[in-house]
Parts: C-alpha cells; structure tokens; sequence
C-alpha cells in the first residue's frame, strides 16, 4: 500500500516532470546544422548555477582499459557525449526498464551506456551505473595526445530509426577505420554492420579523385558524425595526421547498409596533406538535406588547380552521388597553406533564418578556424567556383565573405573579423593555433542574435603563450537591405584557456541563458598520458557580461580528450573525461569556485 505522503509526492514529481520540456542530445552541438544552443532548459538557471547548490552529482564507474603492444592505455573521451531522455531498454538485466541516458565513446575503441538518474521503480538502479558495454574492436598504435586511435568523434544517434541507433567510427588494429550501427537499446552491433572505410573501398564511389586513402595511423576521424535530414545517409569526415594525406567525405547509406559516395579533398596520390575535414564539430546539414565542412591545408604548389580543396568551405547538394553545390576559400589561403594555418579548425555552423526583410543575407552560415578569424558567408550565394579555388591574393579587400564594414586593424583595409590575435599569416600551427572550435549561437528577448566563440589568444604573433580573450561574444548585425556582419559585443578579459571545447548555450526559450565551455587545460601537442596531466575544467558563464558563474574546482573532472564538449539533461550537465561525470542542482555540494 502507498501512503498519502508517498502518493503526494509521486504527483507533486510528476508535475515538476511535466513543466519540463525534455530534450534529447543525439549529435555534435545538439542539431544537424551545429548551432550548440538549448533552448528549453528550466532548470540550469544562472541564479540556481551561481548559488552554491551547483556541483558534482555522481560519476560512473572508470570506463574500460586496453593493453596494446604489452602497454596499458585508461581510456580518453575525445568524442562529446549524448544523451536521450526516457529509452526503454530491451537487453538483460535491464530489459523492460526505461531509463535517461548518457552515451558515452571512448579512444579504446568502446561505446557504452550509462543511467543518468536514480531509478526506483520497477527495482533501484542508480546514477552513473554503466547499463551497458560494447567493445567495437582493439584500437591501434597511440598518436592523438598520446591514446590510442579507437574512436575520436563524436557520434550520432537516429531515434527515428527501428531499432533507434548511434552511428559510430572507430579504428582497429587489423581492419582498420569501421562504422557501426549499434542498437541503443541493448548494445548490439546491428546486422549488414560494420563497413570498412579503406581505398578499396572508397576507390569505386569517390567524386574527386583518384585519391590515395594513407593508412589507419595517417588518417584522422576526429570529426563528428552527422545525418540527412531524412537520416537516411550518415555522413563521415576524415582528415590526415601530420599532413601526411588528403581529407575525405563519405556518406553512408543506412538503409542498405553500405557505403554509398565519397568527395576526396584533392586528386592526389601525394603522402601530403590535402584538405582535410579534421574539425572536430564535424559536417553541418541544412534542413534542405545540403552538407557543409571546412576543409584544411593544401599545398602550395597546387593553388588554383581544379579540385584541390585546401582551406575552403565545400558545400554537397542532397543526397548522392556527393555533389559540389558551392564553395568559399579566404583571399590568403596560400600564406595559410605556407603556414599549415587551417580552416578546418573550426566547422560550420547553420544559423537560424533571418527574416528577408531584416536582412538582404536571411540564410547564413559562420565558422572560424586556427588564424582565429570568425567568417560569415551568405549561403543562398556561396562565392566560390565548382571547378577550383581562385588565384591567391595579398589583398584582404578581394575576399568574398561578409566582413565588417570599414578597414580592420590588423589589415588596415576591409577584411574578414580578427577575434583571437594577434593576427599572423605566419604562426598559427599546433600550439601557436588561435582556434579549433565551433560557435554557439543564442538570441534573445529583444531579437538579437549572437555567436559564442572559443579561442585562444596569444602574447605576440610569433608566441605559443596563450592569453586572454579566450571567450569572446559577437552579435550578428542585420539592417534592412543591407548583408549581415559580425561584431564584437563582448570578450572576457581574465581567463586564459588551453585547447578549448566548443561553446554551448542553455537557456529558457531567450531567458536564464548560460554559457558552458570544457576546457581540456593542455596545449595541442601535450600528451594525455602518464600522473601528471593537468585536469579539465567545466565554466558557466554569464551571456552578458562572460563573468564566471560556477568553474569547476581543481582535480574535480578527470583527464579526458581534447576540444570535447559536455552534453545536457533533466537539468544536469554530463562531462566526459575517463569516465561519465555529472553536475548538477542539489544539496549539500561544496560552494562555487571563484577565480
């Protein structure tokens, strides 16, 4: 028999449950086209945040070790976690049972399920308990910080899909690159699954070529998977380790299973690089089923010939055989190929519409890269050519983006928008990189539309110290018949921040808006391995002003990956380091951290 009081508070729960729109987070920033913000979260408030009630909730168990070659690696997250909010589970022992839960893929070649709250009914479960495993294959060698290449990005989730499925890459020792399709249910490797991803098999379907695909160690799956709006082909980005190989796009045929076309960064058989599609938000897909990816260095003997697709944004139309719909390359992108100063730092992100009356740009897409400039291009008019990139240019003014208006300071002409400096067409590699992330995008009450970007600046042009600003807020300037801009609104001044995370935004509809950011605290080229590697920390920020609302305390989150970000929900922020660790709202947590 239930008591009253039991009974009063089962309702006065299910209540607080209803007032609640839930979300789900089932791929890079949130959504197909990258835009990193949650607009329905009630109750990560910044009061509630920055109250003192804000702070570790549990964490699961450590994840699985490997041992390769007689050495033992912990495991890393460099994939961003997801989260789908009340999943029924169909394996054993949890078969009938619904649960929140956290997805979770780790360097070691594992994909895992964990519970994200407290169950009671039919039987206790609690918070962080791993309610399933599945060991995709054994990873090889270590090269990225110094962990095994398993699986890097992050991947993607269809819950429209029987049984609803993650897509996932990941690198084996004998096989090499493979993609699954893994029920979300129980864990298990779906039947036709998995698909190798080699020049075998890419050789026959790809739409730029011939191409040499280089071996597992040379080829980089560090960017996020992503789906057709249709989820019908999933798309897969590769770049190439130590510019030893040209980047790859290949969409995945889901329904088949198999691989069903591929668009190669260059023609080439050179062991170099050639646009690679390494940033780790990976592809952004438009709601008309259009793909987008920023492309990395080239070289510099291969300017303007047709199809090498260095430094550039290349847009495929839907569906396949992967089609060049338009492109965008930078005036300088040869001093950017002399100094292996990558576009490809950041990806694209689709910003919500703009009314046409607003603006004579209402469809837009932003990104920025290691030069740590932030671009904006109008996408109804792609500016690039479908045959090559032009010819190079010294003069800012030529550029076909839509820069500010007025000269910029470090050109003393018009230009695209410098936000982490200084600038330099000369230092901007490894650890002199201003920026590998991707945008954030929040409007607010008033309708004005804004961009969070990550970075991080230097001391001088030829330094590696890093330097504040490293969060800096920008507005999208729209005016009646006129191109939208970007401008700096906001940039904060204190902190100094070492291979950050993407930027995400939560909010209440354009009320109670956060800021949330995962910095890893080691440069690019540190290792993760070995006792003595810095911890990561979490920020809350004020949208405002980017003051600090809550940071993360030292040795709260353990070593992870680099330029991961957190997932959300039910209130909670889920962090993926060696393991699954969730904040959140309740009593009895330590204060806040100020610094």
């Amino acid at each position: 028999m239930i008591s009253r009081l039991s009974r009063i508070a089962f309702l006065f729960g299910l209540m607080a449950a209803c007032s609640y729109s839930q979300y789900s987070i089932l791929t890079f920033h949130g959504d197909r086209q990258r835009t990193g913000w949650i607009s329905q979260e009630k109750i990560l408030t910044p009061a509630r945040v920055s109250g003192g009630s804000f702070g570790p909730m549990w964490n699961s168990p450590p994840l699985d070790s490997v041992t390769i070659g007689g050495v033992t690696y912990p495991p890393h997250l460099y994939a961003s976690p997801l989260y789908v909010d009340h999943l029924t589970m169909t394996g054993r022992p949890y078969a009938g049972m619904t649960f929140h839960v956290v997805y979770a893929a780790s360097s070691n070649g594992f994909v895992y399920a964990v519970n994200a709250s407290s169950t009671s009914r039919p039987r206790s479960v609690a918070a962080g308990t791993i309610l399933w495993r599945t060991q995709l294959n054994t990873p090889t060698g270590s090269l990225d910080g110094g962990i095994p290449l398993g699986i890097l990005g992050t991947p993607t989730i269809d819950l429209a899909a029987a049984p609803p499925r993650l897509y996932v890459a990941s690198a084996d020792a004998v096989q090499g690159w493979q993609v699954f399709a893994i029920d979300i249910t129980n864990g298990s490797i779906l039947p036709g699954w998995p698909l190798n991803i080699n020049g075998d098999t890419l050789a026959p379907i790809n739409q730029n070529g011939p191409t040499i695909w280089q071996g597992t160690l040379q080829m980089s799956q560090r960017g996020g998977l992503n789906l057709s709006p249709d989820g019908r082909l999933l798309y897969v980005p590769f770049g190439a380790y130590n510019d030893l190989g040209a980047g790859w796009m290949v969409a995945v045929d889901t329904a088949t299973p198999a691989l069903a076309s591929a668009f190669a960064g260059a023609p080439s058989s050179a062991a170099f690089a050639n646009g690679g599609m390494w940033a780790s938000g990976g592809p952004a897909v438009d709601d008309s089923g259009n793909l987008y990816s920023t492309t990395g260095n080239g070289t510099t003997d291969t300017t303007d010939v047709p199809g090498y697709w260095g430094q550039s944004v290349l847009v495929w139309g839907p569906g396949t055989p992967l089609e060049l719909v338009g492109t965008y390359t930078p005036w300088n992108y040869c001093q950017m190929d002399l100094g292996d100063i990558d576009l490809a730092g950041g990806a694209a992100v689709i910003l919500p519409d703009f009314s046409s009356t607003d603006t004579s740009t209402p469809h837009l897409i932003t990104f920025g890269g290691k030069q740590g400039n932030q671009y904006l291009v109008d996408r109804d008019h792609m500016p690039g050519s479908l045959i090559g990139r032009p010819a190079c240019s010294n003069d800012p003014t030529t550029d076909l983006s839509l820069g500010p208006p007025g000269p910029q300071p470090q050109f003393g002409a018009p230009g695209p928008l410098n936000v982490f400096g200084p600038y330099s067409d000369t230092y901007g590699q490894v650890d002199y990189a201003k920026g590998r992330s991707t945008g954030a995008f929040f409007r607010d009450a008033a309708g004005n539309s804004f961009l969070f970007v990550s970075g991080s600046s230097k001391a001088a042009d030829n330094s590696q110290t890093t330097v504040p600003p490293c969060i800096v807020k920008l507005r999208i300037v729209i005016s009646t018949g006129s191109p939208a801009y970007l401008a700096v609104e906001a940039s904060e001044n204190t902190f100094g921040f070492l291979s950050p995370g993407s930027p995400w935004v939560t909010s209440n509809g354009p009320n109670d808006a956060i800021v949330w950011i995962l910095v890893a605290n080691v440069t690019r080229s540190a290792s993760l391995a070995g006792p003595n590697v810095p911890h990561p920390i979490l920020y809350a920020l004020d949208p405002i002003t980017l003051k600090a609302l809550w940071i993360s305390a030292p040795a709260m989150l353990n070593v992870g990956g680099k330029y991961n970000a957190p997932a959300f929900g039910r209130g909670m922020v889920f962090v993926g380091t060696d393991r699954i660790q969730a904040f959140g709202v309740g009593r009895g947590l330590r204060p806040p951290v100020r610094r």
